[in-house]
Formats: structure tokens, sequence, C-alpha cells
């Protein structure tokens, strides 16, 4: 037996080598387009999530930048020395008002308001800052928008991935039962797609995810920095709620 199997091997009966085929059918785009029905619902799903989310994230990131520089040259301009009369003049025929400007219009009429009422210092007071809070609401309210969307996505689309991925695994078993003989190369396909929806959604998520707690921290900047303003103007308007005849311009703020 020993001989006949040197002569064998010597006759050139080399084992058959694997197919060279096999990296080219495990590529993303045939991966995709073999996957079953559900699994590339899911896939397309998730591809259109991601393309959302980038536009929020790119269009969030402009928008907290809009607001950074409006607020920062309204401080600049606010204590400039003007007049809080000439100010709030100004800020109402603008068009494009930061939020900070929005605040102040808010409290400074509501304060105007109460002020020709002649009514006591306080009453002005917590008039002027009720008015102030709210619009600040306001103002962080429109901020946060589509900031709730990137975080349903971070938090989300893995678990649509990981359904199907389970899906997946689930269909090719269930093709693989009928065949006699499983091999690596059967098996690698039906799970290399299926993974390929736990990939889109960790694609999509990573980025949301991301992007939602660098913009969660800026807000909270905005926030803080925009609380500081209406207490700083609060002030203002204290030294002057009693000093002042309703008929006289406000001094300026400095």
């Amino acid at each position: 037996m020993v001989l006949s199997a040197i002569r064998c091997n010597n006759q050139g009966f080399v084992p058959h080598p694997m197919p060279s085929t096999m990296s080219q059918d495990l590529s993303i785009v045939y991966l995709v387009l073999n996957a079953s029905l559900l699994v590339q619902l899911v896939m397309a799903g998730l591809l259109l999530v991601s393309v959302a989310s980038w536009a929020a994230i790119f269009g969030k990131v402009f928008s907290i930048k809009r607001v950074n520089d409006g607020n920062e040259g309204f401080e600049r301009e606010f204590w400039s020395g003007r007049t809080l009369t000439e100010l709030n003049l100004a800020v109402r025929q603008k068009r494009d008002a930061s939020p900070m400007e929005r605040i102040f219009v808010s409290g400074m009429n509501e304060f105007m308001k109460l002020r020709e009422r002649r009514l006591e210092a306080s009453a002005q007071l917590d008039g002027a800052r009720r008015a102030m809070r709210a619009s600040l609401q306001r103002e962080l309210d429109e901020i946060e928008r589509h900031l709730s969307f990137l975080a349903s996505v971070g938090s989300v689309s893995p678990y649509v991935g990981l359904f199907g991925t389970v899906w997946g695994i689930m269909h090719a078993f269930v093709g693989l039962s009928n065949l006699q003989q499983v091999t690596l190369a059967s098996v690698a396909p039906g799970i290399a797609e299926a993974l390929v929806a736990t990939a889109i959604g960790l694609f999509a998520a990573i980025p949301a995810v991301v992007a939602y707690n660098r913009f969660s921290r800026d807000i909270d900047r905005i926030a803080t920095k925009m609380d500081t303003f209406m207490e700083e103007f609060t002030n203002i308007l204290q030294r002057n709620a009693s000093a002042v005849p309703a008929a006289t311009p406000l001094p300026a703020t400095r």
C-alpha cells in the first residue's frame, strides 16, 4: 500500500486547491446583493438613517457656530458703552438676531412696559426676569432641535443591525439544512452577509453618539453663557429700576 501511494504521488495525483473566487464572493457588494430580503431592508434603512444623521450633524455644526458668533458679537456690543435704549432699538431692527439678542429684547421690552406703568422696582425686575427666562427656554429648544434624533440613532441603530444579523444567520442555517456536507465555504457567505448588517448599524451609531456628546457639551456652554448674561443684565436693570424716571432713557451698560 505504501508503494502504491508513492506511485500515485509520482503520477501527479495531488489534492485540488480551494477555489480562488471565495474572496470575490465575500466582497461587500456581493454580500449585500445576495442577502435575504429582510436583511437588505434593514441595511437600506440603516444607510438612510446614517445619511440623515450626517446631515443633522453638519447642520448642527453650522448652527452652533452661528449661535456662538452672534452671541459673542452682541456681548461686545452690549459692553461697548451704548445706552440700553439705543441698543434695544438697534437689535429690534435686525432680521437675524442672535439668541442672546432676543433674550435681551424680551427682558428689555417687558421692563419698559412695567416701567411705564410705574410699578415697584421688584415687580419690574421680576417681570423682566420671567420674560428672559421664557425666551431662554425657547432659544434652547431651538438650539437642541435634532439632538434627540442623534440620540435615537446612536442607541437604536446597533440593535436594528443586530436584528438583521440574527435573521441573516437564521436564514443561512436554514439553507444549510438542505446540504449533506457542510464546509466553511458554504457557511461563510451566509454568516458574512448577516454580519454586514451589524457593521452598518455601528457605522450609523458611532458618529451619532460622538456628535451627540459633543453638541450636548457645546449647548451646555451656550446655556451657561446666556444665563450669566441674564444675571448681569438683571443687575443693570436693578440699578436703574428705582433711580431713573419712566420718561428717561436708560443709561449705558458700563
